[in-house]
């Protein structure tokens, strides 16, 4: 069988499989743990809310579960963004040290 170019379910999956390489290489620190977590269990929700989806009883049983989704995913960005925002700052303190 080949593999669609934009097959949701796959690209969920690899996303899923990319937090848990970054979570695996944050250091052992309160707010990585804390990050860490909350990324690891929203990253790799919607993967799983995916498939359940694709087995939704009704119409409206899909778009509520792809709804749960697309909230995972948006809880994930932030957490990226926490993250990003918190290396940003801490590498301009130590510039300005």
């Amino acid at each position: 069988m080949q593999k669609k170019k934009y097959d949701l379910e796959e690209r969920l999956i690899d996303f899923a499989v990319d937090v848990i390489f970054f979570i695996e290489s944050l250091p052992n620190t309160k707010a990585a743990t804390h990050l860490g977590g909350q990324l690891l269990r929203s990253g790799t929700s919607p993967s799983l809310n995916y498939g359940e989806a694709k087995s939704a009883e009704s119409k409206n049983d899909f778009l509520h579960k792809m709804k749960v989704c697309l909230k995972e995913l948006r809880e994930s960005y932030n957490c990226l963004r926490i993250w990003i925002e918190q290396r940003f700052t801490s590498q301009n303190n130590k510039l300005k040290s």
